[in-house]
């Protein structure tokens, strides 16, 4: 453990409950390959060119039949299409869109991850019993719409910033911190992989559940951005409800030990819904030589 960190043990003891449940999680070398490449340099935030410190794509393999064999992966990704990636562009929910996300939610919401999550904040007193409510909790917190530029109508959500991502006018890349939405832009030479960031020698491996990486989409550049690699979008909803749901702050920050990765999770609030999520890798123990 690094300097400073104090671990929030609840919290790990919780996600580790859940990350045992996620029959969904892929894994490495069998359901997918990456190829780490290069180490990323620094770059600020705004920029739009970076040293290409990786030839190659991120993702080499994806069993894209193994995603579309699994309800909740393939019910998610009906919903990356569904929004307009510039903020100050009032989004426009579709019937379809609505249908799409309830869909979504009641596919992860029959899976053991959600099921867990929705007990533990019960006893929390921070959901009620009825699986309807929690659904309507869920809704809310991830997909309600809601004003990100003051200067447009309702243009942003939870799930847009965390999952699909999106642009800030038209210099910055906001969210996208999800896996399968980075390897799907990828696939589409939309979003192209710089390399890997780390610190000091901590030096990845093709293993790992977490990265924090540098890339560029849509000609803007993203100095660093960290996400889950492989694991299912029901265990991602399920650990960033609970940190939104059991805390007040407009911040909400804490150490864990999760598996083999020491990860500082962040949770920024907008008003009654997730502003942003992701985790970041402070270390990790799967490394070999």
């Amino acid at each position: 453990m690094r300097r400073g960190q104090t671990v929030n043990q609840e919290l790990s003891n919780i996600f580790n409950e859940l990350w045992k449940l996620d029959v969904n999680r892929l894994s490495p070398g069998t359901h997918y390959n990456i190829s780490l490449q290069g180490k990323a340099g620094y770059i600020p935030q705004g920029s739009t060119s970076a040293v290409d410190h990786a030839s190659f794509p991120l993702f080499t393999s994806v069993d894209e039949a193994k995603l579309n064999s699994i309800t909740t992966y393939a019910r998610f990704m009906k919903l990356l299409d569904n929004y307009e990636r510039s903020t100050g562009v009032a989004e426009r929910v579709t019937a379809e869109e609505v249908t799409e996300n309830n869909s979504f939610l009641d596919a992860i919401l029959e899976t053991a991850v959600m099921k867990r999550a929705h007990r533990y904040l019960i006893g929390k007193g921070k959901s009620r019993s009825d699986q309807r409510r929690f659904k309507n909790q869920l809704n809310s917190m991830w997909f309600r719409l809601y004003h990100r530029d003051r200067n447009g109508g309702e243009d942003s959500s939870g799930f847009e910033h965390v999952f699909v991502g999106e642009t800030k006018f038209g210099r910055e890349i906001m969210g996208l911190h999800n896996w399968v939405q980075f390897y799907l832009q990828e696939k589409q030479e939309i979003l192209d992989y710089k390399g890997y960031k780390a610190r000091d020698n901590d030096v990845p491996n093709k293993d790992d559940h977490v990265l924090n990486v540098q890339f560029s989409w849509h000609g803007l550049v993203k100095p660093v951005a960290s996400a889950f690699v492989g694991v299912s979008p029901e265990f991602e909803m399920a650990i960033f409800t609970i940190l939104f749901l059991t805390s007040t702050e407009k911040t909400t920050t804490a150490v864990v030990n999760l598996d083999e990765y020491q990860l500082e999770m962040v949770v920024y609030r907008h008003g009654r819904s997730i502003g942003t999520a992701y985790p970041k890798l402070l270390s990790s123990n799967n490394r070999h030589v």
